[in-house]
């Protein structure tokens, strides 16, 4: 293998691991201040020990996302050097903002919420994690404003060989960018919230903590029935944007070959990439794809085979991993949908429980397949239109970005199994329900499970 395709394997490696940890920040930060300001609404302490389980779980997780999200910027320089040269100006200056203003309020506030609970009020100590979800939910946009831009670049001039900066307002609202961040962070909070009900149905199974763990649930519940639902609407609009920016794209994620009016939806296709067909199609749905893209039946709808076969994106990968997406989304809106019928009898539906324990990996495989629709769908360009990946990487030997992935791939695999078994530990434990109301002896000291 050649060093280009080292690097690709390198930061799709490195970003899909730390794509793991991320949502479940961004969906746990808003839960955990939600369940904070219910405490302190209510008074109820029920809501303060919530508070302080999921939080510690949110804490460990954020700590491994930090870790391994480090690394990620400086592939820019190590890896594709000549991409940083071109695009710079732009990319760059969108990932400094993060850096400087999003992550270090979000980093020095989650410091001010651990220590805080004997020195802050309790109103102000609800404020601090309003403010930490806040600066999570910056962080995600800043750099979901960057990777909008590779996938449609706007407000730029090309001088002297290299992309510059001309309309800095209109790449940060621009239409892909927009729906990109309320796709993502609406699956993030689904996220969230099926894993406080996975772990919450896991432990009403063994009528551990009930009232506790019921409360837990229906919370998360609530979450995942309004953003199931905005990530199913985001998803169309995302299509439509898709469908405008990204033709072949598109084409790709449905396997649609020729171009054609009142273009189908396939409930299953084989693609074969080398004639231009495909082998199997299974369940047509006549019109939907035109429909769902330019809202019109007998819309046109361009096929694979009217671009030039050198600039096709992958189409089997990008295929499958998008109605797997989609078939995970719906999947999601159906359990959220049955827990608003058996909210109220949870213990006695042991079945639905162990539904929701075994749904706990799914949203993250749903996220994970979305970002490869993304990413992979977007190829052969690194920036759609007007760079393609084959131009962007550094003139460095095969041999030293082997080593540096071998490398990752050890040390972020040791960091993934401590992370996961932290969490995985603390959540099977359970709450400590030893806490004081005034917030006194669990978030500030050691965690047990260290």
């Amino acid at each position: 293998m050649d060093a280009l395709l080292l690097s690709r394997f390198q930061f799709a490696a490195t970003t899909m691991f730390h794509f793991l940890f991320v949502p479940l920040t961004l969906g746990l930060s808003i839960i955990v201040a939600y369940m904070e300001t219910k405490y302190i609404r209510t008074g109820d302490k029920t809501y303060l020990d919530m508070t302080k389980f999921w939080a510690k779980l949110f804490l460990i997780n954020f700590a491994v996302g930090v870790v391994t999200g480090i690394t990620l910027e400086f592939q820019f320089g190590t890896n594709w050097s000549r991409y940083s040269a071109y695009v710079g100006d732009i990319f760059g200056s969108l990932l400094a903002i993060e850096a400087t203003a999003s992550f270090f309020l979000e980093s020095t506030l989650i410091g001010v919420w651990i220590f805080g609970w004997n020195k802050l009020s309790k109103k102000a100590h609800a404020a601090v994690m309003w403010l930490v979800a806040l600066g999570s939910h910056l962080s995600a946009v800043w750099i979901l404003v960057a990777n909008a831009w590779m996938q449609s670049p706007v407000g730029y001039t090309i001088r002297e060989g290299r992309a510059e900066l001309t309309d800095f307002a209109a790449v940060v609202t621009q239409k892909f960018a927009v729906v990109k961040i309320i796709h993502t962070i609406s699956s993030a909070m689904v996220l969230g919230a099926f894993f406080i009900m996975g772990i919450s149905a896991y432990h009403l199974l063994k009528k551990n903590n009930v009232d506790f763990f019921n409360r837990s649930f229906k919370t998360g519940l609530g979450f995942a029935v309004v953003f199931s639902l905005v990530v199913f609407i985001m998803g169309d609009l995302n299509g439509v944007v898709v469908g405008e920016k990204q033709p072949a794209k598109l084409a790709a994620m449905e396997s649609l070959w020729e171009t054609q009016k009142a273009a189908p939806v396939y409930l299953f296709a084989w693609p074969d990439e080398e004639n231009g067909r495909n082998t199997i199609e299974i369940g047509p749905i006549p019109g939907a794809l035109s429909l769902l893209v330019k809202h019109d039946f007998n819309a046109e709808i361009k096929g694979l085979n009217d671009f030039p076969k050198e600039e096709h994106p992958p189409v089997l990968i990008t295929s499958f991993a998008f109605k797997g997406m989609v078939g995970l989304g719906t999947v999601f809106i159906l359990l959220s949908i049955a827990g608003l019928f058996l909210k109220d009898k949870l213990v006695n539906t042991p079945l639905y429980l162990k539904i929701m324990v075994a749904a706990i990996p799914l949203p993250y495989l749903a996220i994970q397949l979305g970002w490869l629709v993304t990413e992979i769908g977007r190829q052969p360009w690194i920036v759609y239109g007007l760079m393609k990946t084959a131009e962007a990487d550094s003139p460095i030997a095969a041999s030293q970005v082997g080593i540096s992935l071998a490398a990752f791939i050890i040390v972020y695999g040791l960091l993934g199994l401590a992370g996961f078994y932290l969490i995985a530990r603390k959540a099977i434990q359970g709450p400590d329900m030893d806490g004081d109301d005034n917030g006194h002896g669990a978030i500030g000291q050691p965690l047990k499970t260290a």
